[in-house]
């Protein structure tokens, strides 16, 4: 065990040192956290007269840095990516553990390696965002549920460590609220034995409930205060109220996008840089009419990045033809498309490496390294479904199911979106490692977890 763990610190340590991004929404959050500090005002420094407050990112990260900051100082983001490496370390403990718990010793151990050495997880340590925080909080909620059925599925101390690990999941990331989904119908599953009142068996799924909805209450009140908006998470579009949020750009763009290269070469340039023909694929074009209508908007836009009223519309009548045209590929063929290319594309969107890897002229050794970790992303992928087919072959528990119904809660949820970005489904790593101990299940296990289902 410390083998594995002193490795997993070495590799964080690598990346911190060699692969830290302190940039976007980085010091979004941190502006938040140090006016929330100095002025009280949960916002950014963009006026004259002070702070301008906002509701577009849910107060968990930033509350998280203010910590840090009084701990180590402003922008103190070193210290910040250490104790993200620490808690992504106890994340993996946490995995290794309850696998330990389903499948015995062996399996605790080659989860740890897997999950200390993963590097897509580690990665993430050296950019202060929500993700490491968001793994923790999907892996202590699974170990907190296994450890509340374990004792007794009643009233006992692991439920408030149920509803603390998804009031959090949800204060970081608002479509966290789909692990929610996936656990508390859980435990009114495992509560359903227990010699009480249906309404006592309730009484511990209700009380998590509690716990994820009253933290949501001073923020929903606050957004009312300061906005006169009714808004108990963040905006879909990270829009304050009354800024216009581009719905024609976005139909348009969704009309065609797959990959993350266009994320970052058209969706993120919108408003704020020029935007290339160059970078939009052929698919975009139904036929040679809608290249010279589209190539006609991006060269107004691109005048002065102004993204204007009639520039969005203009966008949108594109969108509408092409969603006429053929609404299988919008409505289905796409947000398919983009969600494998979410979890297959090679994780190194964090790295160095150019967004078309696949070009070996221009860097054979890059593109050599992203193959090798796009083939380490799916062999993960492999083992954890692997494992959770062994997992059924011996009888599946309520656990079993509540983990794979978060990963189909999170895969529907990520068909909706316009853009596809690798890190949305990084949360799936704490689960595929748990499943993927399954594989190294003891036998003697078996029949043990057949009395659970």
């Amino acid at each position: 065990m410390l083998a594995a763990l002193s490795l997993g610190f070495v590799l964080r340590l690598a990346f911190i040192l060699n692969a830290a991004r302190i940039a976007g929404d980085t010091l979004l959050y941190g502006d938040i956290a140090k006016n929330w500090m100095h002025f009280g005002v949960y916002g950014f420094a963009q006026s004259a007269s002070g702070p301008v407050p906002t509701l577009i990112r849910l107060p968990g990260y930033p509350m998280f840095l203010v910590v840090c900051f009084s701990l180590f100082g402003p922008d103190s983001y070193t210290q910040v990516m250490i104790v993200q490496c620490l808690i992504d370390l106890v994340t993996s403990l946490l995995v290794a553990d309850l696998a330990r718990r389903l499948f015995g010793s062996r399996a605790g151990v080659a989860t740890l390696w897997m999950g200390a050495l993963c590097p897509f997880t580690a990665n993430y340590v050296a950019a202060p965002l929500t993700e490491t925080l968001s793994l923790f909080c999907i892996a202590l909620a699974f170990y907190s549920l296994e450890r509340w059925r374990q004792a007794g599925a009643d009233w006992n101390p692991w439920v408030l460590s149920i509803g603390t690990a998804l009031a959090y999941a949800l204060l970081l990331r608002p479509e966290q609220g789909l692990l929610a989904a996936a656990i508390v119908p859980t435990m009114l599953w495992m509560a359903r034995f227990q010699e009480s009142s249906p309404a006592q068996r309730a009484l511990p799924a209700f009380a998590v409930v509690l716990c994820v909805l009253l933290p949501l209450v001073p923020w929903t009140m606050r957004n009312w205060r300061t906005f006169r908006v009714f808004e108990p998470l963040a905006p879909r579009y990270a829009t304050d109220p009354g800024e216009a949020v581009p719905r024609g750009f976005q139909r348009w763009y969704k009309s065609w996008a797959i990959d993350f290269a266009s994320t970052e070469n058209v969706y993120w340039n919108w408003d704020s840089q020029e935007i290339n023909i160059r970078d939009v694929p052929a698919r975009a074009f139904d036929d040679q009419d809608q290249y010279k209508r589209t190539a006609a908007l991006l060269a107004t836009y691109n005048t002065d990045s102004n993204a204007t009223l009639e520039l969005d519309r203009a966008f949108g009548t594109l969108a509408a033809e092409r969603i006429a045209a053929d609404p299988v590929r919008y409505y289905v063929a796409l947000p398919v498309a983009r969600l494998l290319d979410m979890v297959l594309r090679p994780r190194t969107e964090m790295l160095e490496v150019g967004l078309t890897w696949w070009r070996w002229r221009s860097h054979p050794a890059k593109s050599l390294f992203a193959l090798f970790y796009a083939l380490l992303n799916l062999a993960y992928f492999i083992l954890g479904i692997a494992g959770l087919w062994r997992w059924n072959r011996h009888g599946w528990t309520p656990l079993a199911w509540s983990t794979l119904a978060f990963v189909v809660l999170r895969c529907a949820m990520l068909l909706t979106l316009d853009n596809s970005e690798p890190r949305y489904t990084l949360e799936f790593f704490p689960v595929l490692v748990l499943w993927a101990g399954g594989l190294f299940r003891e036998p003697l296990l078996a029949k043990e977890a057949g009395d659970q289902a």
